[in-house]
């Protein structure tokens, strides 16, 4: 069975204008309650969030990560990026993930929220799977956040593979895992207005 909308492959996705990411003055570290309740009401004005977790790699067979280590969440304009050191911190962001009435959207989120639930102690409510949505309209099975930037937006999506390996339990973060975390979040929220979700 033939999907009813082709997807670019790497090749034709490689040919395309980077995306129009976030940079670092956009990008909001969290790492302190204080830090935590301002970010909680920044976020509390929109209704949808661009939302990823980042969990330090595991590279021994059966090794059990004890992710997530970070957890990012975006709107349209500004990103944070939550560490999860400090207990009071990591409650907040449960708060936050377990807020109803605000949507969660993202890709890949089937391992997050287990971790999530595991780490957490919270089912992440009102979690929007954008791969689903992109299924339901006719595209191959896994879209991912680069098929849907270069479907949506005719741009590519740049992954950083040595970022995508790092080790995010690191209690300092480097600018290209920021700018890494934070733009997978708000690839996420830019794809859900792009679909008309919204």
């Amino acid at each position: 069975m033939h999907s009813r909308h082709p997807t670019p492959d790497k090749a034709e996705i490689a040919l395309l204008e980077p995306f129009d990411r976030l940079g670092l003055d956009q990008i909001q570290l969290v790492a302190t309650p204080a830090q935590a309740q301002q970010a909680s009401r920044e976020l509390a004005a929109a209704p949808v969030w661009g939302f990823d977790t980042e969990s330090k790699p595991t590279f021994v067979k059966d090794q059990l990560s004890e992710g997530p280590h970070i957890v990012q969440l975006a709107t349209l304009h500004k990103a944070w990026v939550f560490q999860l050191h400090d207990l009071e911190c990591r409650a907040m962001v449960a708060q936050l993930l377990a807020l109803p009435g605000v949507v969660k959207a993202g890709f890949g989120l089937g391992d997050d929220r287990k971790r999530i639930v595991s780490k957490l102690g919270v089912e992440p409510v009102d979690v929007l799977e954008l791969n689903t949505v992109f299924r339901d309209r006719g595209y191959r099975k896994d879209m991912g956040v680069k098929g849907a930037v270069a479907v949506l937006f005719n741009q590519r999506f740049i992954k950083s593979r040595k970022a995508t390996t790092s080790n995010w339990a690191n209690p300092r973060l480097s600018e290209a895992q920021l700018i890494y975390a934070a733009n997978d979040a708000y690839a996420a929220v830019r794809v859900f207005h792009a679909l008309g979700l919204g």
